[in-house]
């Protein structure tokens, strides 16, 4: 690594040509930095004893090894910002100086709009997009391409560049300006240049170093960037075009700090351990060694993660096309208990892998709203479920899915339990609603429950048909009796005492009679909620009471408990036994052509003798004579047969198997070979019966 100061025009106009990496954020300066820009500028210029004005470090990484007969481009990992920024005012500049009479259009030695866009913007003497010195990424890039072009951007794409190069076109049209002032402060801007080469020094690590102080980077950015970073120009287009630029457009729209959510939920369902958000970069990137350790690439680590996005993306962010599926993500996101989603991003999984049926998979989603909102309603802590979630999956049979989903939920003790219909019921009854947090959800469930035509609950206000205001009228004290006060202070908040109105204002603390009879009274009201308020005489305990037992047992049947007779959940009790496994807890074996590949692996090693069996376990399949002879551990690029044979006792010819032996692996055997589709599966097969063979005893 090589850092100098430098000048930054002397920068530019040495370099052949600057390209920002795919994986680089887009140009986003917004105008207050561009403002700070020009007033560092016109200070540095107007100031003779400012001999220089330094702007920062730009970071950059030879594309290729340059030669004496070539140059080719630099990689700009950090700095791209200001050297976009500089570039846009270079432009702008010489745009502006064209427009002076001929003798005017040199302010400054060196800054005439020729030289201007020879030096610092244009290779001159190169075609296509060699001419141009600096290059963007994206929507950028078509945006700086048409201003140094002289033509006008596409009116259609949004991008901060053509906003920032109006920005500065109006500010050099200031008649009060010194274009001379302007331009000799321009040649006073000095950065950092750090020159990086490949396969020497380590971009990735410089660029956390760069980045460590200051604005952080969000998460997205920075997992991007190691990501992709050291891969090959090529596959880094590849890689970002195909799998990580979808991502990103999926969660176009959401917060930030979404996609952050994702990682931490995806990094859960991984590695069985919950990052704190802070850390999700780090986690990610210990995740990424684990993976990369297995053979496995970093390109299908990113299709693993853009997978499981389109899935979260599919539930938190309303992508999810089934209708039925869309209102119970809708309904979950309603409660906003986040710490469900690495359950049921596995869930997800196994419902696109078809281990389950749509129905199911809705019928869990409920299931698990119902938990977390019962939860809630009985003010029960909620500390405990991020971990009750990040290792529900465990608990789950694939075989029998749904029916091992409800035996969980019904066997979750003590502070994890999922509450009773008699203590929802008395909570619902007797809690503070009205300063629940998620008492609009309740109240619009409670008015849809069974609509086909849903009343959009935003458009009315939350009515305490026994008013708040604590002197209550006469009339209304008369009603609740001589312990009026009493009364209120019991029953004000409660599920009994508040409904929806649109007249919200209109009933103000009227008598109940005139709230029921009014226009747009309880009389006349569409909503079920008010449905028998107008038919009563009085409001007071027993009608509050009575009501808040008719809404309670609608919320039973929303809200509901799973069932299971007593012998199911008690063929769930317990540690699961290995007998237990089937195909269905090994996603990687369901689709094809994985499946028809294990299947003809599986009939062959069967075929070798009548004794052999075929086991399912947690982790691998078991193919048995006396003992295995070999365990087929499925992983989603490839299967790894494990071969109960010592290396050198093996024939293997191609050398295609390696020895684990006294080494940390799956199976029991110390010798371990690949099969995938490519692969000569005849030739495993033949490793295989040497396997089968050894144990046996024979030749």
């Amino acid at each position: 690594m090589k850092a100098v100061d430098s000048h930054l025009l002397t920068l530019l106009k040495a370099s052949s040509q600057f390209i920002v990496p795919i994986y680089q954020r887009l140009y986003s300066w917004q105008e207050v930095e561009c403002a700070q820009l020009w007033a560092d500028i016109i200070r540095a210029g107007s100031t003779p004893a400012i001999g220089s004005h330094f702007t920062g470090s730009i970071v950059y990484v030879a594309k290729e090894q340059s030669t004496n007969t070539s140059a080719e481009p630099d990689l700009i990992i950090d700095g791209q910002q200001r050297v976009t920024t500089v570039t846009l005012v270079l432009a702008a500049l010489a745009a502006r100086l064209e427009e002076l009479p001929e003798g005017q259009r040199e302010p400054w030695d060196g800054f005439s709009p020729r030289k201007i866009r020879n030096r610092y913007l244009l290779n001159d003497d190169e075609e296509g997009e060699r001419q141009f010195k600096l290059i963007l990424s994206q929507n950028d890039r078509d945006a700086l391409i048409a201003i140094l072009q002289g033509t006008e951007p596409a009116p259609d794409v949004a991008t901060r560049v053509t906003e920032n190069y109006d920005y500065f076109r109006r500010k050099l049209k200031d008649p009060k300006l010194d274009l001379s002032v302007f331009c000799r402060g321009l040649d006073k801007l000095v950065v950092v240049d750090v020159k990086l080469e490949r396969g020497v020094d380590k971009p990735q690590l410089v660029f956390e170093a760069m980045n460590s102080t200051g604005k952080k980077l969000s998460q997205a950015d920075l997992i991007r960037n190691y990501v992709l970073m050291d891969l090959p120009p090529k596959e880094q287009a590849k890689v970002y075009s195909a799998y990580w630029r979808p991502m990103e457009q999926e969660f176009s729209g959401a917060e930030e700090s979404q996609f952050d959510e994702f990682v931490r939920h995806y990094l859960t369902i991984k590695t069985g351990e919950i990052p704190r958000l802070d850390d999700i970069y780090d986690a990610f990137k210990t995740h990424a060694a684990t993976f990369t350790k297995k053979d496995e690439t970093i390109e299908s680590l990113v299709i693993e993660l853009r997978q499981y996005a389109g899935r979260y993306c599919a539930m938190a962010l309303g992508k999810e096309t089934d209708p039925a599926l869309r209102n119970a993500f809708k309904d979950l996101d309603q409660i906003k208990a986040d710490v469900v989603y690495p359950f049921l991003l596995d869930v997800y999984t196994d419902y696109e892998l078809g281990t389950l049926t749509r129905d199911d998979l809705l019928e869990i989603v409920d299931l698990v709203t119902s938990y977390i909102f019962r939860r809630a309603v009985c003010r029960m802590p909620p500390n405990s479920l991020n971990k009750t979630f990040a290792s529900f999956s465990s608990s789950v049979r694939k075989d029998r899915y749904l029916e091992s989903v409800k035996a969980h939920f019904l066997g979750l003790k003590s502070y994890r339990r999922m509450p009773t219909d008699a203590e929802f019921l008395a909570s619902l009854k007797s809690a503070d609603l009205y300063n629940f947090r998620r008492r609009s959800y309740f109240l619009r469930m409670l008015e849809n429950h069974g609509r086909k035509e849903r009343v959009t609950i935003e458009d009315y206000t939350i009515e305490h048909i026994m008013p708040q205001n604590e002197k209550l009228s006469a009339v209304w004290q008369e009603a609740l009796g001589t312990e009026w006060q009493d009364v209120q202070l019991t029953y004000l908040h409660t599920l009994g005492n508040l409904t929806l109105t649109g007249y919200n204002s209109e009933y103000s603390d009227h008598a109940f009679a005139k709230k029921r009879d009014m226009e747009g009274g309880f009389r006349d009201s569409p909503l079920r909620l008010n449905k028998g308020l107008g038919k009563l005489e009085t409001w007071n305990v027993t009608a509050i009471q009575e009501r808040a037992e008719r809404l309670a047992d609608d919320a039973l049947k929303i809200w509901t408990l799973p069932v299971l007779s007593p012998e199911t959940i008690s063929e769930f009790q317990g540690k699961r036994s290995e007998s237990d496994f089937s195909i269905e807890d090994h996603p990687y074996l369901l689709r094809e052509p994985r499946r028809s590949l294990f299947e003809t692996l599986s009939a062959e090693l069967l075929a070798l003798d009548p004794g052999i069996t075929r086991q399912f376990r947690k982790l691998y399949v078991a193919f048995k004579a006396d003992t295995n002879f070999v365990d087929v551990i499925p992983q989603k690029a490839r299967l790894i047969l494990s071969l109960n044979i010592p290396i050198e006792t093996l024939h293997d010819e191609r050398g295609l198997a390696w020895d684990v032996n006294g080494k940390s692996h799956w199976g029991n055997g110390p010798t371990e070979v690949s099969l995938d589709e490519d692969t000569d599966l005849n030739y495993i097969l033949g490793l295989a019966r040497q396997a089968f063979e050894f144990q046996m005893g024979g030749e």
